[in-house]
């Protein structure tokens, strides 16, 4: 019997989001300026999709097809923010957490160590369970999974 997912939690953070206003007609010479005023509906529609669906809400669309397929444990997906906690073993959150972080520290600290560049994703894997984290933008992902589970193809179905 397999226990029952926790729904997801969400706690937010008190810093506040500054959000600022694009005139995109300004942006255009003044001949394609009557163009873009012309069909408005259509070019602004195809510019707010594209802004409405930023890397950060990409993965958070795709995070719930991942949590459902067989072997997922669990994720933490975190920003400045606010952080998202779906783990199947609610009493772990802390331990997960801590892990995730230090995971993520630790590779960021050998990294500038090493010299390495930019780590594109870390795999930390114990005896039962695997721990794929990455950061994107300024959101950081890590999502727990059991050993059989194909951690690339998790992390390809997040940023798809």
């Amino acid at each position: 019997m397999t226990p029952k997912r926790r729904k997801s939690s969400k706690v937010a953070l008190k810093e506040e989001e500054t959000k600022i206003p694009l005139d995109l007609s300004e942006a255009f010479e003044d001949d394609t300026k009557e163009e873009f005023e012309e069909q408005p509906e259509k070019t602004q529609s195809k510019n707010q999709n594209k802004e409405e669906l930023n890397l950060g809400d990409r993965i958070k669309q795709n995070i719930d097809k991942v949590k459902a397929k067989d072997g997922i444990i669990g994720y933490i997906l975190r920003n400045v923010k606010s952080a998202s906690i779906d783990l199947k073993e609610s009493g772990k959150i802390i331990d997960y957490a801590v892990l995730s972080s230090s995971a993520l520290e630790a590779s960021q600290k050998l990294s500038d160590t090493f010299d390495l560049g930019d780590i594109k994703h870390i795999l930390v894997q114990g005896n039962t369970v695997k721990l794929l984290s990455f950061s994107k933008e300024e959101t950081k992902i890590s999502v727990f999974m059991e050993q059989k589970v194909d951690h690339i193809r998790v992390y390809k179905d997040l940023l798809s």
